[in-house]
């Protein structure tokens, strides 16, 4: 079930416009009507919008008497933040396990270097004045 209510919230944030509704609802519960202002769109397409919204559970409408306030729901963007966090935590570790053979390489690369150069010296090359 998780499973499918992420795929639903992600759809639903995949519209620039009702990531800006979930971004605005941030900042408070907000009725339909002020929800609509900023957009050149028909009431009856918020509504749309937010059916969207609820059908993922990203945001709740009370039943009763109009006008109705909007609410965020923390629990949709809880689950978005776990399933990310989780990710996130396995590409550090691979991001770090890269980093530390790098690192090793880099290491090895150094001692390789100096030992050429020892190498380099008088006695690598058989100097004349050698014993």
């Amino acid at each position: 079930m998780a499973a499918d209510t992420l795929s639903k919230v992600f759809a639903a944030l995949a519209d620039p416009t009702r990531r800006d509704m979930v971004a605005r609802l941030s900042e408070g519960d907000a009725t339909v009507s002020r929800l609509a202002e900023p957009y050149r769109m028909s009431l009856q397409a918020v509504y749309k919008h937010l059916r969207v919204l609820e059908d993922a559970g990203l945001v709740s409408r009370p039943r009763g008497p109009q006008p109705r306030s909007v609410r965020l729901e923390v629990q949709a963007l809880e689950l978005m933040d776990t399933w990310i966090e989780r990710h996130r935590r396995r590409v550090e570790q691979r991001y770090r396990r890269l980093d530390a053979v790098l690192a090793e390489m880099k290491g090895d690369e150094h001692e390789q270097s100096e030992e050429d150069g020892h190498r380099s010296g008088p006695e690598a090359a058989g100097h004349p004045d050698e014993p």
